[in-house]
């Protein structure tokens, strides 16, 4: 019996170490920032691999996903505005 209440306490102080915390990920019509923390407008699409499509400047654009990350204050990438105008 009490090899049985060890090995649950066991794994009770384990459990939260192995546990995988998910990242959240941008939702469709969250802002959208640059690097330098200016708007570039709302999430219009987002792609199962995570990369985002906008609206910039009249055209969609589509940010690739290593270059999009979620930030304390939402969703950011690192990119420039001249980067994101320069995307198909």
């Amino acid at each position: 019996m009490r090899v049985l209440f060890a090995l649950a306490a066991a794994i009770a102080i384990a459990a939260p170490a192995m546990a995988q915390t998910v990242a959240a990920a941008p939702k469709e019509g969250a802002t959208i920032r640059d690097a330098a923390n200016v708007r570039l407008g709302k999430i219009d699409r987002v792609y199962p691999d995570g990369s985002v499509q906008l609206i910039y400047r009249s055209k969609f654009v589509t940010i690739p996903a290593d270059k999009v990350m979620m930030a304390q204050d939402g969703v950011m990438t690192s990119l420039t505005r001249q980067e994101v105008s320069k995307l198909n």
